[in-house]
């Protein structure tokens, strides 16, 4: 899948073995929200958000507990075979555990700073200074992240009273989102005065709301070259939180503004976390940035899907893929670029699916599976649901030029059961010369 042509350049930061910005691969990270102090726990959870696609983890520094527990946490992960980044997200107190607790400051892969929380006036800068010089002594990255609920507030009442005097005429939101570019503009020199390079300085500005996160980094992208990491945050749960953060994220990719990204969803008490790593794994894809996994196209029913079995057959198929691509990244190279199709009746579904590497078109009581356009075998309702997934399987074992290989050995039984029984599924028969009746019989063809 092409590259989206980058039009923010940035200069190139590495966190562990991965980098941002540059010119590399959008970056896609999540944040554990497991009891840090729990390092078996929360080793666990970065194990299975890295497996789900999390290129870096986050984990919550702010407590000594927290800070003891990094080091376990980090051997932990690489015991498992995991080589994604660690970082640790640090407010209020970070000056204070990364000298305190030298062996997490060792074993994170970068520190996040969120600016308006330091500390105030001249506290402010002695405390930023500090956790800068720990990550210019070890050589570590560091995320200046400025939140639209933790802004610093001198620089808004200052900015606030500007407006005043000077009879601006600015809104409340034009002031804010300049003050959060401002404080990231501010803070990302005073990290370059504080001994940082300029390659170890990856920029966020996160609110709330779509519109300000596009005006906000908007404004970011013409007045730095620093790596911008990407998030709507307090995005909220469910529908929502994929809307909104996809509605204000999709546009800014797509306009080649975005380093690395966290799609933050708020998940459902029980809910599973690696929702928020699939959703951005899913954004980038969409966008055609990069390729995760297999895409699955499925169609969303109407009444001429009268039963469940396509769903469950869309569900089933997806949750393969799932399943199946931690295994399948390291055994078998290009297996997310596999596309599928699964269609719940003809009307779309012979040319969805046929257009797919792997696709399946359902009927009345039968389905047809289609691998490269080509129908290679029609099975019955009862078996639709396991069909496409032992196909997939069978594709990335032995490719898919063998399995239309395979199939052609009995293609021509195939193609002539296929044409008639498609249109009998359209309650059509031979007999029809419409428009319609040919191109089924093209589809089938």
């Amino acid at each position: 899948m092409a590259a989206t042509v980058r039009l923010h350049k940035t200069v190139g930061v590495r966190v562990g073995q991965v980098q941002v910005g540059g010119g590399a691969p959008v970056v896609v990270q999540s944040m554990t929200m497991t009891d840090t102090a729990d390092a078996a726990g929360t080793a666990r959870q970065c194990l299975e958000l890295a497996e789900a696609g999390s290129e870096m983890v986050r984990v919550t520094v702010n407590l000594p507990d927290a800070a003891a527990a990094v080091p376990e946490i980090k051997a932990r992960m690489a015991d498992a075979g995991c080589t994604s980044p660690l970082i640790g997200d640090f407010h209020y107190n970070g000056h204070q555990l990364l000298t305190r607790f030298p062996e997490c400051a060792a074993a994170l892969d970068k520190f996040r700073i969120n600016p308006g929380n330091v500390g105030t006036g001249r506290r402010r800068d002695e405390q930023f200074a500090t956790i800068c010089k720990v990550a210019r002594d070890l050589g570590k990255p560091v995320r200046i992240g400025v939140n639209g609920g933790s802004l610093n507030q001198e620089l808004v009442l200052a900015k606030m009273q500007e407006n005043t005097d000077r009879a601006l005429g600015r809104t409340s939101e034009e002031i804010l989102n300049e003050c959060m570019v401002i404080s990231a503009l501010q803070s990302t020199e005073l990290a370059l005065e504080n001994g940082l390079r300029k390659d170890q300085i990856i920029i966020s500005c996160k609110v709330s709301r779509p519109r300000d996160l596009l005006a906000i980094y908007r404004d970011l992208a013409r007045k730095t070259d620093q790596p911008l990491h990407l998030g709507l945050t307090e995005a909220g749960m469910g529908m929502k939180g994929l809307v909104w953060s996809s509605s204000a994220m999709g546009i800014l990719l797509n306009e080649g503004i975005g380093d690395t990204i966290r799609v933050s969803l708020t998940p459902r008490p029980g809910g599973d976390r690696r929702d928020e790593v699939y959703a951005a794994c899913e954004l980038l894809q969409a966008l055609g940035i990069r390729s995760f996994a297999p895409s699955v196209t499925a169609c969303p029913g109407c009444g001429r899907t009268t039963s469940s079995t396509f769903q469950e057959l869309a569900e089933r198929t997806q949750d393969y893929i799932r399943e199946q691509m931690p295994v399948w990244k390291k055994t078998h190279e290009g297996v997310e670029t596999l596309t599928l199709a699964v269609m719940g009746c003809v009307v779309n579904g012979p040319g969805e699916a046929r257009d797919a590497d792997l696709g399946i078109a359902a009927g009345r009581g039968k389905g047809h599976l289609f691998v490269r356009g080509q129908v290679v075998r029609v099975v019955p309702e009862a078996e639709m649901v396991d069909a496409p997934v032992a196909e997939a399987e069978a594709i990335v074992a032995e490719g898919i030029e063998a399995r239309l290989a395979a199939a052609d050995e009995n293609a021509e039984a195939i193609a002539a059961a296929t044409r008639e029984e498609l249109l009998q599924i359209q309650g059509l028969d031979a007999n029809h010369s419409d428009e319609k009746v040919e191109r089924i019989r093209e589809i089938a063809d």
